[in-house]
Order: C-alpha cells, then sequence, then structure tokens
C-alpha cells in the first residue's frame, strides 16, 4: 500500500511538472521538442529556396525564387517602337511577361536608336570597360574586342542547361555557322540573332488601279511595266500626278531599306551589294558583274521612258511616303512585310486601294550563290563577373519557345503586340530566334486553321494572334489597316514566295573575313549607278567603274577574302 501511494506520488510530480512547463512555454518559455520542430521547419524553408534558386539558375524556366534586376543597353526604336500608350521600354507586355513566368527585370542604362548613338555609346562602354550586366552588340568586330577583353562571360554551360530543346533546334537549322560566329577558342560567349528566310524581293501593284483601265494582271517582269506605264499615261491618279515606279537613291533596299528595285536586279541574275561566286568560281563583289551592267541599262530604259519615277533623284523616302499615301503611286518594290509597312499608310488613307504581291518565276531562276558575312550582325552578351549570366538563356527560351508555343495563361499580351503591329525593338534584348524557314512554317498554319484543316489549338501564340487578326479581316468584323496588313502579308505574299519557290539559297558563310565595303567605294558605286540610271552616263560608263572599284582599293580587298574563305 505504502509502495502505491509512493508510485501516484511520483505520477502526480510528473504531472505537475509537465503543467508547470506548458504554462512556461505558453507565456514565453520554448521547450526543447518545439525548438527542434522550429529548426528544421527554417531549414527546410532554406533547402526549398535554395532548390528554388538552383532550379532557376539551372534550367529554361525556372522562376527565381526573388527577382533578378539587369542592367541593359538597350537599342530603340522609332516612333518608342510603337509600343501602346503608356508602355515603356521597362514596362510593356515583354517585361511584364518576363517578370511573371521568370522574375527578372531590366533596368536600361541606355535606350538609343542604331543611327550611330548606340555605336557610339558601345564605343564609350568597350573603352571604359565598363559595360551593362546585358548588352546588345551591333556588329561582329564589337562580339570579337569584348571577348579579347575579357569583358564578357562563355555562355557555353547556359546554352547548354537554359535554352529549350526548340531554341537548339532554331539554332541549328542555320548549320554550324550562325554559333559559330559567337564562339572563340571552342567555347559561346554570345547568343547571335537569327535571319528568317525573307524571300525575294515581290513587286507590289495597285490591282484597283488594274481593274479600272480595264488592264489584265502582269505575267511578266515585262508585262508588270507596261501597266506600270499605262497607270502613268492614264494618270489614273489624276491632276497629272501619278508617278511610276517609285524608288529611293539608294537604288537596293537590301533586307530593310525600302523602295530599293532590288528585282530588277534579280531578273538579270545580279546580286549588287553582295559578294557572290562568279562563273569562274572564284569570289567576285556583285555590283561589278556584266548581269548589273544589263539591269543598269534596263532601269536606265525605265526611267527615259517615265516607267520608273523620273523625279526619283530628288525624292527622300518620306516623300515616296507621301507619294503613296495621297494615292499618286502604285508600284513599289517591298518584302513581304511591306503591308505593315509602307503601304498600310495607303489603306489607312484609303481603304479602297488594294495592293497585290507578284513575283515571277524566270526573274529568281539565275540567282548566284552568295556570301554571308556576320559583320553587322546582332549578338547578345553578359558583362563578366555578373552573377546570373543564365538569364540570357531563359530569356530567349521564355520570349522565342514558351511565349510563342506553350504559354497560354500569360502570353496572350505579348502575342498581341504582332497584331497591333509593335515593333521588335520593343523586346529589351533586340534579337529574334526562329527556325530560318518559320515565314513559311507560320503562313501553312494559319492557311490550315483558316480552312479548318487544323484545331486552332495547334497553333502558336504568335500564330494564334495573326489567325484571329486573319480571321477577322476577312469575316469583315476588322477594317484596320493593321487587318489588312496582317492578312496581305502573312498569307498573300507568303503564298506568292511559296508559288513561285522562292526560299533562298543558303549563303556559305565567309568566316573572319572582312567583306565591309569602305565608303569610298560605296559612294563610288551609288554614284555610277544613279548617274546610268539617269542617263547623265551611257551605259558602257560601267566598264569604267569597275576599273576604278578595283584600282583604288578594292582588288585587295576582293584578294584578302578571297585568302579567308580559301
Amino acid at each position: 500500500m505504502k509502495k502505491n501511494r509512493l508510485i501516484y506520488a511520483g505520477l502526480a510530480f510528473a504531472v505537475l511538472l509537465l503543467i508547470g512547463l506548458c504554462a512556461y512555454n505558453r507565456y514565453g518559455g520554448v521547450t526543447g521538442g518545439e525548438e527542434t520542430s522550429s529548426k528544421a521547419v527554417s531549414d527546410a524553408g532554406k533547402q526549398q529556396e535554395e532548390r528554388q534558386w538552383e532550379e532557376a539558375e539551372r534550367t529554361p524556366l525556372g522562376k527565381y525564387p526573388e527577382t533578378v534586376e539587369y542592367t541593359l543597353g538597350k537599342i530603340s526604336g522609332n516612333n518608342n517602337s510603337n509600343l501602346p500608350v503608356g508602355d515603356t521600354y521597362e514596362d510593356n507586355a515583354y517585361t511584364r511577361y518576363l517578370k511573371e513566368v521568370l522574375n527578372i527585370q531590366n533596368e536600361d542604362v541606355f535606350e538609343l536608336e542604331t543611327d550611330g548613338s548606340y555605336e557610339e555609346a558601345l564605343e564609350v562602354a568597350i573603352a571604359d570597360r565598363e559595360i551593362p550586366d546585358v548588352l546588345v552588340v551591333n556588329g561582329w568586330d564589337n562580339l570579337e574586342r569584348l571577348v579579347e577583353n575579357g569583358l564578357v562571360e562563355d555562355l557555353t554551360q547556359v546554352y547548354e542547361e537554359c535554352t529549350t530543346d526548340m531554341i537548339k533546334e532554331m539554332y541549328a537549322s542555320y548549320g554550324e555557322d550562325l554559333l559559330g560566329s559567337a564562339t572563340f577558342d571552342g567555347k559561346l560567349y554570345a547568343f547571335p540573332n537569327t535571319a528568317i528566310d525573307d524571300g525575294e524581293m515581290l513587286l507590289w501593284l495597285r490591282t484597283d488601279w488594274i481593274e479600272k483601265l480595264g488592264l489584265e494582271e502582269p505575267r511578266s517582269m515585262d508585262e508588270a511595266m507596261e501597266v506600270i506605264r499605262a497607270f502613268v499615261e492614264e494618270d489614273v491618279s489624276g491632276d497629272r500626278q501619278t508617278v511610276g515606279l517609285a524608288c529611293s537613291t539608294e537604288v537596293i533596299a537590301g533586307s530593310s531599306d525600302t523602295y530599293g528595285v532590288d528585282g530588277i536586279f534579280t531578273k538579270f541574275g545580279s546580286s549588287p551589294e553582295k559578294w557572290i561566286l562568279g562563273e569562274d568560281g572564284k569570289v567576285v563583289y556583285g555590283s561589278l558583274t556584266p548581269e548589273t551592267k544589263e539591269a543598269l541599262g534596263y532601269l536606265n530604259q525605265l526611267y527615259e521612258e517615265g516607267i520608273l519615277d523620273s523625279r526619283f533623284l530628288l525624292r527622300k523616302p518620306e516623300n515616296i511616303d507621301e507619294l503613296i499615301e495621297e494615292g499618286r503611286c502604285g508600284a513599289v518594290f517591298g518584302r513581304w512585310w511591306a503591308p505593315n509597312n509602307p503601304l498600310s499608310i495607303s489603306y489607312s488613307a484609303d481603304s479602297t486601294a488594294e495592293w497585290k504581291p507578284y513575283l515571277f518565276e524566270e526573274d529568281i531562276a539565275d540567282r548566284p550563290q552568295t556570301f554571308e558575312s556576320y559583320d553587322d550582325w546582332m549578338y547578345v552578351v553578359v558583362r563578366k563577373g555578373y552573377e546570373h549570366p543564365e538569364i540570357v538563356g531563359k530569356y530567349v527560351s521564355a520570349i522565342f519557345d514558351y511565349a510563342r508555343y506553350e504559354d497560354d495563361k500569360y502570353a496572350s499580351e505579348v502575342n498581341e503586340y504582332f497584331s497591333i503591329n509593335v515593333d521588335p525593338t520593343a523586346r529589351p534584348m533586340n534579337i529574334n530566334v526562329d527556325y530560318v524557314d518559320a515565314l513559311y512554317r507560320c503562313e501553312e498554319n494559319l492557311k490550315k486553321a483558316l480552312n479548318g484543316e487544323i484545331s486552332v489549338t495547334e497553333l502558336s501564340g504568335l500564330e494564334k494572334s495573326y489567325y484571329n487578326t486573319c480571321r477577322s479581316y476577312l469575316n469583315g468584323n476588322l477594317t484596320t489597316a493593321n487587318g489588312w496588313a496582317a492578312y496581305a502579308s502573312r498569307i498573300q505574299a507568303v503564298e506568292v514566295l511559296n508559288e513561285a519557290e522562292a526560299q533562298k539559297i543558303p549563303a556559305i558563310s565567309m568566316g573572319n573575313a572582312d567583306g565591309e565595303i569602305p565608303q569610298s567605294l560605296q559612294d563610288l558605286e551609288q554614284e555610277t549607278f544613279l548617274q546610268i540610271i539617269a542617263g547623265e552616263k551611257p551605259l558602257d560608263y560601267f566598264d569604267t567603274f569597275v576599273v576604278e572599284w578595283y584600282e583604288n582599293g578594292g582588288a585587295e580587298l576582293t584578294e584578302s577574302i578571297e585568302r579567308n574563305i580559301g
């Protein structure tokens, strides 16, 4: 009995002790067990955060647990890149999307156009060895300088770990040369821009004028020139103000300028302003060939007959814009995107204006083999020592893969930018990454969706945006210039390119050869072309020009390129 009392007394003491400990904990004390538990929770939280950081730093789409900011050297665009009112280069659909998906945010050190001011800022940054965390480099020479001076990060591992398989496929579609141009001693130091195949230059004619004059649509370039002659002679715009084929004093538009007459040169198998493979198997500058001489003779004939704008020597591009807007010009050469720029101004002023693209197969049959230089290419680099170099790979994966092909939740605002004609320079990093045949892939999918052959859900985000715009335009629910431009460019123009099998012949890389033409020779070429077209010099003066070109440094330049390519 006495033993039982002792047991009960012991139990009672234990209970009182437990109650006391609980009371102490309630008023501020911590029990040993709970201390261990809190520490475990804290450790687990830290481990989870560390895993989030590791996933973000080692994967294409892992989101950072905290916002990662980066300073940026930004290339801006004309008219604020056509951004909607209220949007800026640091706060727009792209930056908001990147903040939501990756939790990254740019802080622009400078926002300058590529009219010399950006290049000057780049020069200063390199000279001072103080570049932003992320920098868009304009030109391979500048990239080489940054690498040689140890100013930029090796992005080899970033490319392997933080780009999606689709991004790798896109780069691979260009062969090895593109990424190779950003590779030094086996290491990748930059993400290069990709230039999709835009096809050949198209001739855009006012088909409502053709119908008004009772003409047949042209089936060849010569017939097209006769149509333009009728535009002028019949003064279809009235008040004797109709002009012929528009032409800028640049003559050659290349891939970006407008109002060139590149299609005429292509008709004769000429590729001016490009290095080409001559018939003898040697490298030659395309502006010097007999085919170029023939094209200039043809242009002189068009000028003398009033088919080519008789006052083209006096006009600046903005003057030609006015001619189109006022309905005084019904013929221009332009790429597939010409409905966006410049022809949308015509539609805005007069929605009855009907522009249609033409390309004649016989004119592209003898295109020469060209060489590709990376002198003017754009690259994105990361400052040496920046803590998160992987954001470049993540940015490319999010914008050019995830937003386009998978993300329906957050990417709608980004993809809407395409349909309202916001310029790509609105993106923080001014490069584009896509398949080399992206233009043709998009057109094929759009047509299938519009014809009901595939579901809209099978389209990429970009394609859905164009699909909605084109469908609204075709149904008569969208009568704006943007609606017409989307359909005319993405459907009509690309159909013409496809029918003519106008995909470009893949260029041969020039490697490290410097193919840039000195300004003095550029001036000599432009002056000669203009003089021959306008009849100020006879056609045979072209032969004198070729001799002068070689004598004034062209021969040494050609030999240098042949050595480097060979």
